[in-house]
């Protein structure tokens, strides 16, 4: 069976084309040809497939197209054995390599550049021509679709650069004149493709026609810069000093003495140059002479992509004047993976300067002081790109004082002897903006200015990016400015939107990653994957497995190779650009060692619970331990972990998407124990008390569908306990419910007595928090045994307190206050002042309800003195309302106002829609206390508002009973007679204490009176 991909999409069986079926089975096929031996998953099929905006059945579809294509070839080749199979998280094609005409194409032309590189050309030419020759028309032909376009464009790249590999070899074989018509059809057909260009203009040269092959530059000069808005890149550059070098005719060895010339060797001036005003003016004054000193050298440093090149060049044309004895220019690094030896750059300025090949010095050394001696007296501009390090830059310096020296590098030459030193940043957004409207001259951006911004911005202000997209644009002028935005938002297909022509932000990026060593390119890869933008340095200790100190020593050269930014001054926190983390992230999804991943996921997870466990035992108000676990934390010392947890608080704040996304990362590879682990552990944590929903939901959303996936239904239980405390404290006290029971469900099934009790009170808390109390005490009265008997500290505590609540609801308030009160010291005991403050107030309302309103006064005050010293607003915020509760029932009610006022805004900010009822009931309360029933009734009305929300009818009644009160004050009494009835009829069908309560207006003696 034979695979064919550069052409027609084909399937061959003994010369026999196989039928493939239509459009989606021949996309899918392509898929997995593509990938063979590998598993795409399922999304990755399906977004091939159907894009951004598959339909409801796509999965479904899918498993039709497999079964289809897996029967088709199963019939077509039956000795074979099944080729395509299923295998999680997807399918996988197990196709023989040399099946596959591309794997053949890839290995002749590796063979054919090998050829090159060993001096054989002839060898290499018909190895290359071989590999051209599977090429039967345009690749995946018959295959549609977006997904298809960039790799058939991948393909026709891959097909191009090996062609140029065999003209190069021709050329080699002094084919070059030969090749003149060939290579005029390949421009025509590829403009901007500039090593075509070049091999015409030398092929010209070689033919004698000295003045087309200049005349090719020019055309192409003026093209690129017309139309993308760039200077000649180094190929073309080079190919035209060797025309200029080399008269048609002049084939010999020059035998002239040394002479100087006046070189001119300065790439083009940028055509329509944007932006950048001040790192111009700090280049032009680094540069402008300056009476007698040392050469005057500026460094450029920027990220891939920030213009380094651009800026150097502008600025060398801005101070040429100023060099009158020419200018010299040359790439140290540029598309090569190893630096340029500053020889060879040596030997080409002096071949600028009119040193000809015969004076030519032939020790290095010699040719070296030659360059200074030429130089040592005049005024010449000395302009190096990509330089690599200070090493390389250093031969190159002139020694004269009436030389500068303008270089460009991704590093920084910190260390380069009297360098002016420039970092180049992002562009400012105005000056991006003016960058892109200066590449798409038209209308479009200027009718669309949201657009516009939105462009600049997903192209990470880069200068480079900005300038890709603007020429996509401007090179499609059906577009709308907003396609483009759409196109640029797929964060997976980000960077393959940011490719024209030989301009790729890809491949910038890659230059800068081909030369880093190998713990740098792991790190950079892992910290793309953990999908946060800012990190702290520390996770690369665990992301490598490695001590701190190197792990700290490997993200500094990142940042010294411009692929992270610090935070500031002083942080040992980084960030990613955006396109650098897209980059990465792409790397990382092609890493072949799946178990290296699962490892560092592992780890860092690891790492990451144990910190959460002690941040939280550091919040203020928790239980605080003398000896931190630290040395429990592989790769992180005491010293470290003390660091990172001075301030829990803000330490949860910054790292809450990390937290979020390692939860999803872990269950995403399956590794179901520690998502859930770390997930229940969050939500015990920091969610709860901040009310932190949305990463609530997100991380036991993802954990519990590992779990099912697994089929590990303990950890499914676990985590259905924890989304039920979640709708719970969402007040969706239904689904909470819901979520509960099907959590205790499977814990009987595994007859799990422990979890099952401990479900059981969770369920019974949500249920008497609905009214629902007798369902809430037959709940959790099988769990009190177990938990009394087994549960830990806290869970005894937890289930004391909920039945001290049920029963106040209840009206058995003697066995209430016992039971609070035992809750209280537990946890007092446990070191849990948050928790025994937050039973204070509960023990508070006991008292309350029992009258006793000095002591419920006590314990509300003493709960919200604790409570103010943790980082627990909405506690506290309830604490308050209990503390106002008393005080109105005291006749002391003015006091309380502006306590309630700011607990509702803390309830309205934290959307907490209970508390928001609450806080609204009480204020109605206080206005009836204060004799203004019409203030009261507004408050009273927007409480119920929430009670019929939340469908919570005993707080319904307990509002219109106070409703009520505000009616009879107003004269109402048909109306306060409903209203009192109807509260009557829930408390007693709830079995609620309110049912036998008198209806007071106040509880002073003074103002004491039955309303009703």
């Amino acid at each position: 069976m034979d695979f064919r991909l550069l052409g027609p999409l084909t399937v061959v069986v003994d010369g026999t084309s196989i039928p493939l079926g239509g459009p989606k089975p021949r996309t899918l096929l392509a898929v997995l040809v593509l990938n063979a031996g590998r598993v795409v998953t399922g999304e990755a099929l399906i977004a091939a497939l159907w894009g951004e905006d598959p339909p409801g059945r796509a999965r479904a579809m899918l498993h039709t197209y497999v079964s289809v294509l897996r029967r088709t070839l199963a019939a077509a080749a039956p000795a074979s054995g099944e080729l395509l199979i299923r295998q999680a998280p997807g399918y996988l094609l197990r196709a023989d390599p040399q099946s596959i005409d591309l794997t053949r194409f890839d290995q002749a032309v590796l063979a054919g550049r090998q050829a090159l590189a060993d001096g054989d050309p002839a060898r290499a030419s018909a190895v290359l021509a071989g590999a051209l020759a599977l090429r039967t028309g345009e690749p995946l032909g018959g295959v549609g679709g977006d997904w298809a376009e960039r790799a058939r464009d991948r393909l026709t790249d891959a097909w191009l650069d090996a062609l140029e590999s065999r003209l190069t070899a021709d050329f080699r074989l002094g084919l070059g004149r030969t090749l003149i018509g060939e290579l005029t059809a390949l421009v025509d057909e590829h403009p901007v493709r500039e090593p075509l260009r070049a091999l015409l203009m030398l092929a010209l040269h070689e033919a004698g026609r000295q003045a087309d092959a200049l005349q090719t530059f020019h055309h192409a000069r003026r093209m690129l810069d017309d139309e993308l808005g760039v200077a000649p890149g180094p190929e073309l550059q080079a190919a035209l000093r060797s025309v200029l070098s080399r008269p048609t005719g002049d084939r010999g060895p020059a035998a002239t003495p040394v002479a100087v010339a006046v070189p001119r060797q300065l790439p083009p001036a940028i055509a329509g140059f944007t932006g950048r005003r001040d790192e111009v003016r700090r280049v032009v004054d680094a540069l402008r002479p300056a009476g007698p000193a040392a050469a005057r050298i500026c460094a450029i440093s920027g990220k891939p992509g920030s213009g380094k090149t651009t800026l150097a060049v502008h600025a060398a044309h801005r101070v040429r004047q100023d060099y009158p004895d020419g200018q010299l220019y040359a790439s140290l690094g540029d598309a090569h993976l190893e630096p340029v030896d500053p020889d060879e750059v040596i030997v080409r300025f002096l071949r600028g300067l009119g040193v000809a090949d015969a004076a030519m010095p032939a020790a290095a050394g010699e040719r070296a002081d030659l360059y200074r001696s030429l130089l040592a007296e005049r005024r010449v501009l000395v302009v190096l790109d990509n330089a690599f390090d200070e090493q390389q830059v250093r031969p190159l310096v002139p020694a004269g004082a009436g030389c500068a020296v303008v270089v460009t590098s991704r590093a920084r030459m910190t260390t380069l002897p009297g360098a002016s030193l420039l970092d180049l940043r992002e562009l400012p957004e105005p000056e991006a903006l003016a960058l892109l409207a200066a590449v798409v001259a038209d209308d479009r951006l200027r009718d669309d200015p949201d657009a516009a911004r939105k462009i600049v911005r997903l192209c990470g202000h880069l200068p480079l990016a900005v300038r890709i997209a603007g020429a996509r644009l401007a090179a499609r002028p059906h577009w709308p400015a907003g396609l483009l935005v759409q196109r640029l938002s797929r964060q997976d297909h980000l960077l393959d939107e940011l490719v024209i022509g030989d301009l790729e932000v890809r491949r910038s990026l890659a230059l800068s990653y081909d030369v880093l060593t190998e713990p740098e390119r792991t790190v950079l890869r892992r910290l793309a994957l953990l999908g946060v933008p800012e990190f702290g340095s520390w996770l690369a200790a665990p992301l490598l497995d490695v001590a701190l100190p190197i792990a700290n020593d490997v993200v500094e050269r990142l940042f010294d190779a411009q692929l992270l930014d610090a935070t500031g001054v002083g942080s040992a926190r980084y960030r990613f650009h955006d396109l650098t983390r897209a980059f990465a992230r792409e790397l990382c999804e092609l890493d072949p060692d799946r178990p290296g991943i699962r490892a560092a996921v592992e780890r860092i997870c690891r790492a990451m619970l144990e910190l959460v466990r002690l941040a939280t035992a550091r919040m203020p108000g928790s239980a605080l331990h003398t000896t931190p676990k630290s040395e429990g934390i592989d790769h992180l010392d005491a010293v470290t972990v003390n660091e990172l947890l001075a301030e829990p608080g803000p330490w949860f704040e910054s790292e809450q998407e990390l937290l979020v996304n390692l939860v999803e990362l872990a269950s995403e590879l399956d590794m179901v124990d520690i998502a859930a682990t770390l997930a229940v552990e969050l939500s015990t944590s920091s969610y709860a008390v901040h009310n932190r929903f949305s990463q609530w939901r997100r991380s036991h959303t993802a954990a519990l569908d590992a779990a099912r996936r697994v089929g590990d239904r303990a950890s499914a239980a676990l985590l259905l306990v924890g989304v039920g405390r979640l709708y719970y404290e969402q007040d969706r006290f239904d689904e909470a419910v819901a979520h509960l029971n099907q959590a205790l469900e499977i814990h009987h099934e595994l007859d799990d007595s422990g979890a099952e009790a401990r479900t059981r009170l969770e369920l019974s808390v949500v249920l008497r928090e609905r009214g629902r109390y007798a369902e809430a005490e037959e709940t959790v009265a099988p769990a009190m045994p177990v938990l009394r008997s087994a549960g830990t500290a806290e869970e005894r505590a937890r289930a004391d307190h909920n039945l001290g609540m049920l029963r106040c609801e209840q009206g058995r308030l003697a066995e209430a206050a016992q039971l609070t009160g035992a809750a209280i010291s537990a946890w007092r005991s446990a070191g849990n002042p948050r928790a025994a403050a937050l039973a204070q107030r509960s023990l508070g309302i006991v008292h309350r309800a029992a009258g006793r309103l000095d002591e419920a006064a006590d314990c509300c005050a003493r709960a919200v003195a604790v409570l103010r010293n943790t980082e627990t607003r909405l506690m506290t915020a309830y604490a308050e309302q209990a503390l106002a509760k008393v005080r109105i029932r005291q006749g002391r009610g003015r006091e309380v106002r502006q306590a309630l006022d700011t607990a509702l805004t803390t309830c309205n900010e934290m959307d907490d829609g209970f508390g928001q009822g609450l806080m609204l009931r009480t204020l109605g309360e206080l206005e009836l206390a204060l004799g203004d029933p019409e203030a009261a009734t507004r408050y009273l009305t927007r409480s119920l508002a929430w009670w019929q929300a939340l469908d919570l009818p005993v707080w319904q009644a307990r509002t219109s009973r106070d409703l009520a009160v505000a009616a009879a004050l107003l004269g109402d009494r048909r109306r306060a007679g409903e209203l009192r009835a109807a509260a009557l009829a829930v408390f007693e069908r709830h079995g609620c204490r309110e049912a036998t309560e008198p209806l007071l207006l106040t509880s002073t003696p003074e103002a004491s009176q039955r309303v009703l």
